[in-house]
């Protein structure tokens, strides 16, 4: 879909500011770290617990939207005989935090980071999550540092963890690497991210699984304004993603055979949801031939296509019910994979922003040195489950609410303008409620027909009825 800006006013700044402070309160989202929070973070800034290896010599990068400073991975690809090397260095949270002190019980608490258009609500204080910890460019850092080796196709032959001093050499956004492989200016480790991410989307489509390419609904800060847009991911990143799904896949694998982990389980779809779907594509007139699998469909589809981005942003129905599964002892899950991906996976690369994958480290590192894992990680691996359900929970409400939020500053002064839409969704047992998708403004909300059920996939007018940023409510109907 085109990406598409518009800017939130001076006159609708501070209602905007307003409604954010409200809904952090409402959302119970936590607004200063405890001074003995604080005060651990400072100490451990400056005295970290460092490993005794040093692999400052592996010319890491990273790769992230370009205002990121709470970098938790960096990469070096390169060549070797008969196939590729990854190397991928996780921040490494556990150099920093010490268990059961009031910084770990501040993450327990906090469980994710927060995005918000005006803040962010960390996970950890910034001296750490954006300083001491974060792999920032020219800075020596401890590290998780992942070896995983490649044969020619992209299968995994071997992978290898262990703690280890790093220093990155660049901090890359991602339209400057698209840039460059477009232009064909990158360097064989930039170029080696292209090739590296093909092969295992390839491997990904022989086994099942499926990246959606969902265009985004952003909330973009710009020169103290907000703008709200649609925007379709690069390749760039779909390749930056699979490295991590790679470390991912490796990492589950590594606790299935320690028989001790944490992974991060999705169940196939039911039967009904699939066939829904199947309607919903009708609706928007894209072409689902029988003899062609969800899979299949799901890699023809163009997210710069209207009627396309609408399925696929329905598509994500199909992946609710994701959750994290605990085992030890030996004992496995009778649920070990992930229905997206088609295989087990672990979250194990993103610890500056995520409680769970601080601990799926520990096991990784304790599997690979043969040894038992860290008592302190067994005596809370039972609740994190729960623990983490309840910070995606919150997560996604913050992610939903300040989309709203900021829809309705846009739109307030605008009550009763008719505008163009697609209805990309329909109660499926209150056809006269649903879901309309405008082009101009970027915007996605409730539609609501007093008489005739919503036409699915039908362009239309609409008229906006309602938009209160206090209630983050915005709302439609049929002109």
């Amino acid at each position: 879909m085109p990406r598409r800006h518009i800017r939130v006013t001076g006159a609708a700044e501070a209602p905007l500011r307003e409604a954010l402070r409200a809904l952090r309160t409402e959302l119970d989202v936590p607004e200063t770290f405890p001074a003995g929070a604080l005060a651990e973070a400072e100490q451990a800034a400056r005295t970290p617990r460092l490993p005794s290896y040093d692999a400052t010599d592996v010319p890491l990068f990273t790769v992230d939207p370009p205002a990121s400073t709470d970098l938790d991975q960096a990469m070096h690809l390169s060549r070797r005989p008969g196939g590729y090397r990854v190397h991928y260095a996780i921040a490494d949270v556990a150099a920093f935090v010490t268990p059961g002190g009031a910084l770990d019980a501040e993450a327990h608490r906090r469980v994710t980071t927060l995005y918000f258009p005006d803040e962010r609500v960390p996970l950890h204080p910034p001296r750490l999550s954006e300083g001491a910890a974060s792999l920032l460019p020219d800075q020596v850092r401890p590290a998780v540092l992942w070896t995983i080796d490649l044969d020619a196709d992209g299968r995994t032959e071997s992978a290898d963890v262990r703690r280890a001093l790093v220093r990155s050499r660049a901090k890359l956004a991602y339209e400057h690497v698209q840039r460059q492989l477009d232009e064909g200016t990158a360097e064989e480790p930039l170029t080696l991210l292209k090739d590296i991410g093909l092969l295992r989307e390839r491997l990904e489509e022989e086994r099942g699984g499926i990246s959606l390419n969902v265009p985004e609904q952003e909330i973009v800060g710009h020169d103290h304004t907000y703008e709200l847009a649609f925007r379709a991911p690069l390749p760039a990143e779909g390749w930056n993603a699979q490295i991590s799904l790679l470390t991912g896949m490796a990492a589950a694998d590594l606790m299935l055979a320690h028989g001790t982990g944490v992974l991060r389980t999705l169940p196939a779809a039911p039967d009904g949801a699939v066939g829904r779907l199947r309607r919903t594509a009708q609706a928007l007139r894209v072409d689902w031939p029988h003899h062609v699998s969800y899979a299949q469909l799901i890699r023809s589809l163009d997210a710069h296509h209207p009627p396309h981005a609408a399925f696929l942003q329905e598509c994500t129905t199909l992946l609710r019910g994701a959750g994290y599964t605990v085992f030890r002892d030996g004992v496995l899950p009778d649920l070990t994979s992930h229905a997206a991906v088609a295989a087990p996976y672990a979250h194990c690369t993103a610890p500056l922003r995520r409680l769970v994958d601080r601990y799926a480290a520990e096991i990784c590192l304790a599997a690979v040195a043969g040894r038992p894992t860290p008592d302190w990680v067994l005596a809370t691996l039972d609740d994190l489950p729960k623990e983490m359900a309840e910070g995606t929970r919150r997560a996604g409400s913050v992610e939903r609410a300040c989309v709203d939020t900021v829809e309705a500053a846009l739109l307030k002064d605008r009550v009763g303008e008719v505008f163009d839409g697609c209805v990309v969704d329909v109660k499926e047992h209150e056809p006269t409620v649903g879901t309309v998708q405008l082009e101009d403004p970027a915007i996605v909300a409730r539609i609501e027909s007093t008489t005739t059920p919503l036409p699915l996939g039908e362009r239309l007018r609409v008229r906006l009825t309602r938009a209160d940023p206090g209630a983050a409510k915005v709302s439609f109907a049929p002109a």
